[in-house]
């Protein structure tokens, strides 16, 4: 995933869903402790550019695999381009801060957010 600020939050978002479609990025404006969660006031819009969200305008790639942990990725935001982000797994309806299993592999909150959402499509 290519991070450069003419870019907007959904285009990152898009990105990251088409990756990982029972998983979302959201992008907030200040940084959450381990295993804590954000507050929505603090949450971006989608329509902003990358360059109005953050102080360190460094370009690049992010390279982003199913065995990385939430807390992996979420730390490598922060690190490599100064965004706060949150990972939200769906679960049925609704969608879910994953803060408080932010030590699971993308692969296993994608998982179980596709297993969510079946059993909702599916009327069960």
């Amino acid at each position: 995933m290519i991070i450069q600020d003419s870019k907007t939050i959904q285009e990152i978002q898009l990105e990251f869903n088409a990756l990982f479609p029972g998983l979302k990025l959201e992008f907030y404006r200040f940084p959450h402790a381990q295993f804590s969660g954000s507050l929505r006031d603090n949450q971006y819009a989608p329509e902003m550019h990358l360059y109005e969200i953050r102080e360190h305008h460094n370009e690049g790639e992010i390279t982003i695999s199913p065995e990385m942990t939430v807390e992996e990725l979420e730390s490598l935001f922060e690190e490599l381009y100064g965004l706060h982000v949150q990972i939200f797994r769906k679960s049925n309806r609704i969608w879910l801060q994953t803060s408080k299993t932010d030590s699971w592999t993308l692969a296993e909150q994608n998982r179980k957010g596709l297993r969510s959402s079946k059993v909702t499509s599916s009327g069960a």
